[in-house]
Formats: C-alpha cells, sequence, structure tokens
C-alpha cells in the first residue's frame, strides 16, 4: 500500500542435520530429545531499519493466533558481553508435514542492518575460523559493537526529525 514497513528483509533457514547433531552432542542431547530440546533447528532472521521498529515487529508476532512464545530474549537492552544485540523469540508453530500438522520450535531474530552486519562478520570470525581469538581483538570487536549501536541510535534520531518514522 506505499506505506512504511518495519521489516526490511526476512529470511529463514533450517539447520543441516551435521549441525543439528554437532549442537546436541555439544550440549549433551540424546538424538531422541533433539526435537523438543533444540530450540533454533529452524529459525527466521527478520531485519529492520531502525530499533523502534524491532518491538513493532515483535509485538506483531506476539500479536498471532498461529504462534505461540515459548520464551524471549532481549540482547538489545541486555546485549552480550560479546557486544551481540538482537531480539531473539522462540515459538511454538505448527506445519503441515506428509503425516500430518506437527508443532515444531523457531528461534526468531529480529535486529537492525547495522546489528546483522556486526553479527554476521562476528560470527564469521569468531566461529567460522580456527584461530583463537586474543582478549585484545574480542575487545576491538566489542567496541565496533558499541560503534554500530550508536550508529543505529543516530540513523534513528535522524529519521525522526525528517518525520521518516
Amino acid at each position: 500500500r506505499g506505506m512504511y514497513s518495519p521489516m526490511e528483509q526476512v529470511c529463514g533457514r533450517v539447520k543441516s542435520i551435521s549441525s543439528i547433531l554437532d549442537k546436541a552432542q555439544k550440549k549433551n542431547i540424546e538424538v531422541d530429545k533433539i526435537e523438543e530440546q533444540l530450540d533454533d533447528i529452524a529459525g527466521i532472521r527478520i531485519i529492520c531499519q531502525f530499533v523502534e521498529d524491532i518491538e513493532k515487529v515483535a509485538d506483531l508476532i506476539q500479536k498471532r493466533s498461529d504462534i505461540e512464545i515459548k520464551s524471549e530474549k532481549d540482547y538489545i537492552r541486555h546485549m552480550k558481553d560479546s557486544g551481540y544485540r538482537s531480539y531473539h523469540l522462540i515459538v511454538y508453530y505448527t506445519v503441515e508435514t506428509m503425516n500430518g500438522p506437527k508443532r515444531i520450535q523457531v528461534e526468531i531474530q529480529i535486529r537492525t542492518m547495522a546489528m546483522d552486519f556486526w553479527a554476521s562478520l562476528e560470527h564469521q570470525l569468531r566461529y567460522k575460523s580456527d584461530v583463537e581469538i586474543p582478549e585484545h581483538v574480542s575487545d576491538d570487536l566489542k567496541k565496533c559493537a558499541d560503534v554500530i549501536a550508536e550508529t543505529d541510535q543516530e540513523m534513528q534520531r535522524i529519521a525522526k526529525e525528517l518525520k521518516v518514522l
């Protein structure tokens, strides 16, 4: 309708079987308990332009009658020590399968474009390489996260001044 949308981009994924098994092994989860104990086998990432859009999107999800909220983690107000910021929902959603309806857990991550930029690069550097991250590099990554958070706030201020929001 030409109206402002708080969602810039939506993408989803299902973990690979090897990734599911690796995570289950790390968390000491028995194979027959994986579906009920791993809450991120399926995931959706919603990218927003502005920080205040995140709350709008979370509210839209919470109001849906076909989704049940299991848990919420607000890493924006309570960022991780690494500097990671995002809003996470673990939800139950019923999908149609060849064997009939099945209730599954899905992790929904909601973040700004800037938060996603930092999280993607930090994840690549920290978890996708075999290099041990020295403490001073972790500190540098945290500083980058702080700069990105300041940038998010400044962009939101500018959008409000221009009455875009």
